[in-house]
């Protein structure tokens, strides 16, 4: 009765794991074809666009790493970056956590403003901001980028955050209290510790986000020496236009650092968004 059992759970879940596996090709396939172009030479990336390489040319790869504007872009884009997740987390941990374990007069209704943030795709709003930065004086500085990525990403991370932080039971906070801890002591030493997975989940999607962000990049700098890697490959798609080869090993260096950043907070990814999304 229990093999049956297995048995029939197992075939249930086969139309799942199918449609898993298709759109994993889906996303997998671009990659690869990308990866293996970039060893290419370009006649032969027009005869054979998806096999493997005649002879692997890694001229394409070496020449993108030797390029200084290359390591410029990268620093700009992880600098960007790591400010902007260091601030939408930081603003949004605290947020959360007042949300979470204080009750005051127009609380829901103060975080369904938050909330009501993720109604407002960023390209309805890229004027505003432009007229908004320019009047700040905030074109051609990264902290026109910075500021406005945190503020974009706070909504998500804030209901994230705040439903992992109402997780947490009360008794661990009244014992932190009979301890003699602050409530920020509290919320500094015991509550963000705990909160490890949903942290890192934030993390993950605020410098993802913030790495493949183009349009605002392109609207805040003018400068080459501000750009970030998106605004790079556009610039080297235009200066090596029928140099497809090339453009593939570059696209793949660009999206390298965000991969692997990906793969080592992967394990956190999913329990994090589970939790803040099932005990809020």
């Amino acid at each position: 009765m229990i093999h049956r059992k297995k048995s029939q759970a197992g075939k249930n879940t086969l139309p799942l794991h199918a449609i898993a596996w298709i759109v994993g090709a889906f996303i997998l396939i671009p990659v690869v074809y990308a990866f293996l172009g970039g060893f290419k030479e370009n006649s032969e990336l027009s005869a054979n666009p998806f096999g493997l390489p005649e002879a692997w040319v890694t001229a394409n790869y070496t020449e993108v790493l030797g390029s200084g504007s290359f390591w410029l872009q990268m620093w700009n884009s992880t600098f960007i970056a790591v400010i902007t997740t260091v601030l939408t987390v930081g603003f949004a941990a605290l947020a959360g956590f007042i949300f979470a374990r204080y009750a005051f007069r127009g609380r829901e209704v103060l975080f369904t403003l938050f909330t009501a943030g993720l109604m407002f795709p960023f390209a309805v709003a890229i004027l505003p901001i432009f007229v908004l930065l320019r009047t700040f004086g905030l074109l051609g500085n990264p902290l026109g980028v910075i500021l406005t990525q945190a503020a974009f990403g706070l909504p998500l991370t804030i209901i994230i955050l705040r439903g992992f932080f109402r997780s947490i039971p009360g008794e661990i906070e009244e014992a932190a209290i009979i301890d003699g801890c602050s409530p920020f002591g509290f919320f500094w030493r015991i509550l963000l510790p705990m909160a490890r997975p949903a942290i890192a989940t934030v993390s993950v999607l605020a410098i993802v986000g913030s790495w493949n962000n183009f349009m605002l990049p392109l609207v805040v700098f003018s400068e080459e020496a501000n750009w970030t890697l998106p605004l790079g490959i556009q610039q080297f798609q235009g200066q090596y236009a029928s140099d497809t080869a090339r453009i593939l090993a570059y696209l793949v260096l660009a999206m390298v650092p965000a991969l692997g950043f990906y793969a080592i907070a992967e394990r956190h990814l999913v329990g994090g968004i589970t939790a803040g999304a099932t005990k809020g």
